[in-house]
């Protein structure tokens, strides 16, 4: 990435993470400058003060969050309340196969326990999963939608 796309990587960073954020954890996820990630983060606070818009930058200390402001939050609080398409447990199941592929069925179950069958059905039916017959078992790999879905690039290196 450029210099030019430094401030978009760290506003986009502290959209996603939707909570305060260290001055050393925003280094960590978008590998700028310390320093100049404290100017980029003082010019998204002015940026939001002075535009017609939304969301704010809340400073606390070197504690950083982009949210929205207070006079728009009773609008999106029903939203932001509401269930994420994939609960904690199927999210943590997805993400041994993401970590582990290709890995059979009955290993993520060894690992996570019945309910695993569940949710592998859920991830091959939302196409994040394929599978294919390997003995009594399936072997399990990411989809091409896994990656859409998530917006990451998948590794050569992996099958």
């Amino acid at each position: 990435m450029t210099e030019k796309n430094n401030g978009a990587i760290a506003e986009a960073v502290l959209f996603i993470a939707g909570r305060f954020m260290s001055l050393d954890e925003l280094v960590m996820y978008t590998n700028i400058n310390p320093l100049t990630l404290k100017e980029i983060l003082q010019e998204l606070e002015q940026k939001y003060k002075t535009l017609n818009s939304a969301f704010e930058l809340i400073v606390r200390g070197e504690n950083y969050k982009l949210d929205v402001k207070k006079e728009y939050s009773s609008f999106v609080s029903k939203l932001a309340a509401g269930k994420s398409e994939f609960t904690k447990a199927e999210q943590e199941t997805l993400a041994i196969i993401a970590y582990k592929q290709p890995i059979t069925q009955s290993v993520i179950v060894k690992i996570r326990g019945n309910k695993a069958y569940d949710h592998i059905k859920k991830f091959r039916e939302v196409g994040m999963v394929k599978s294919k017959k390997v003995g009594h078992t399936l072997q399990l790999n990411l989809n091409e939608n896994f990656y859409d879905y998530f917006n990451v690039k998948k590794n050569p290196e992996l099958p």
